[in-house]
């Protein structure tokens, strides 16, 4: 399974999770998971639900790491295990004025250089912490994210306050 999840080119925090998924069935059923059949995954699913309190995302990413043990370490395919639904949650979204006292109480130019491209870009932290000036479109106002979540390049909006404190903080 370990030399599956690498050439598929799983990230490692997935590879973990889904060892993490096959060691819990093995422990949950007290069986190899190379012999593991049906019955104790539709049982191993609610006790993680019901009785280990975890949250849906996790049990999707149970579920995931299980299909993906069976299908390509063991070239069998269980049966569809149930996904539970997502939870789906709306973002916090600061007012402007709540915007506008965050950046105001920053000590320096560069933690308001990080929090406007954060904020204002949508950015994860990690992307940021990887912007370069090339990322920088000024012509059409983009900034370009590589690599973001998945290893999948994007652009984003660039707004004329960011650039001009983008600006501001590389020239100084």
């Amino acid at each position: 399974m370990p030399q599956a999840l690498v050439v598929r080119g799983m990230s490692p925090r997935t590879q973990q999770a889904y060892r993490a998924a096959v060691r819990g069935l093995a422990k949950y059923s007290h069986q190899p998971p190379d012999t593991l059949r049906e019955p104790p995954l539709h049982t191993y699913l609610p006790y993680l639900i019901e009785q280990r309190h975890c949250a849906p995302s996790r049990v999707r990413v149970t579920v995931m790491g299980l299909r993906f043990f069976s299908t390509h370490t063991l070239q069998r395919s269980f049966a569809n295990l149930p996904l539970p639904k997502r939870t789906k949650t709306l973002p916090v979204v600061f007012s402007r004025e709540e915007v506008a006292r965050l950046l105001a109480n920053t000590a320096t130019l560069r933690e308001r250089a990080l929090l406007m491209t954060t904020y204002g870009g949508g950015l994860r932290v990690s992307e940021v912490g990887r912007l370069r000036v090339n990322d920088i479109d000024a012509q059409r106002d983009l900034l370009r994210i590589e690599p973001g979540k998945g290893r999948k390049d994007r652009y984003t909006l660039l707004g004329p306050r960011l650039l001009a404190t983008l600006r501001q903080y590389w020239q100084g």
